[in-house]
């Protein structure tokens, strides 16, 4: 996830216990791989409050995703395009993002294209869309709880906390496998979108992804950002709260469709 100014979670692959390789960035497809389509449905909420209600403001995300994964010489293109409406306390107006990611045979990510300023592409968010062979085989044998390291959205500094497998089920009719996130730490600095104000107190990431059992693509993100403490170049220290949500979910998920493959 460049330093964010809302929701401005730049929410990239974090960092996970190197044995379980959880969050690893997915594989080069092999040459016979064939490129693939996956639509979603995307909605997400900002709220901020400060003191006893004296400030307050809400802003709404509801559309539809398409992502495609093709293959561009030796590189695996991700590519995402999300047709929105945003709803700012009441003012609706239509809007698009789009972002663009290439997979190198290195393993390396490399993002040529980010023009998603609400976060809400599924390329966008602390989990991959879509997991190696591997990862996958490792997250469906997860047992307990195993460390979580994420870079703050905000403060650059190191969130900890865990995850736990949750177990197979059916989603949408696709058997599925998900994964329960937590991690915080503390906050010090400029509110987003707010930096004539300074807040002091903590931030807590936490929210369920699950993917795909065949396919290893992502089908369904609830994450959730909270931030909360005081101001503190305000007189008596207000209290604030801020959160941030997004969820997106696979839409038709027995109607993935297969997309032409890019030389």
């Amino acid at each position: 996830m460049a330093a964010p100014q809302s929701f401005k979670v730049k929410m990239r692959a974090p960092q996970v216990a190197a044995t379980l390789l959880f969050l690893a960035l997915v594989a080069c497809l092999g040459e016979s791989a064939r490129a693939a389509e996956q639509r979603y449905i995307v909605s997400g909420r900002d709220s901020f409050a400060i003191g006893e209600g004296d400030i307050k403001s809400e802003t709404r995300y509801d559309g539809t995703e398409v992502l495609t994964v093709t293959r561009r010489g030796k590189a695996m293109r991700y590519a995402a395009r999300v047709t929105y409406v945003r709803n700012d306390q009441g003012a609706a107006s239509d809007a698009v993002a789009d972002f663009v990611s290439d997979l190198l045979p290195t393993g390396e990510q490399l993002d040529s294209a980010d023009h998603d300023p609400d976060y809400l592409t599924v390329l966008n968010q602390p989990f991959s869309a879509q997991l190696d062979a591997a990862t996958l085989e490792d997250l469906k044998h997860l047992h307990g709880t195993v460390p979580f390291d994420f870079p703050s959205p905000f403060t650059g500094a190191t969130l900890h906390g865990s995850l736990a497998g949750i177990g197979a089920g059916r989603l949408g009719g696709r058997p599925a496998i998900g994964v329960r996130f937590s991690a915080g730490g503390p906050m010090h600095g400029a509110l987003p979108d707010r930096p004539g104000l300074t807040l002091s107190g903590g931030i807590l990431m936490r929210g369920t992804a699950y993917y795909d059992s065949e396919t290893a693509l992502l089908l369904t993100l609830d994450a959730t950002v909270t931030i909360s403490g005081n101001v503190s170049n305000r007189t008596g220290k207000d209290p604030v709260t801020i959160v941030y949500r997004r969820l997106i979910r696979a839409d038709r998920p027995d109607k993935t469709r297969t997309a032409q493959r890019t030389r």
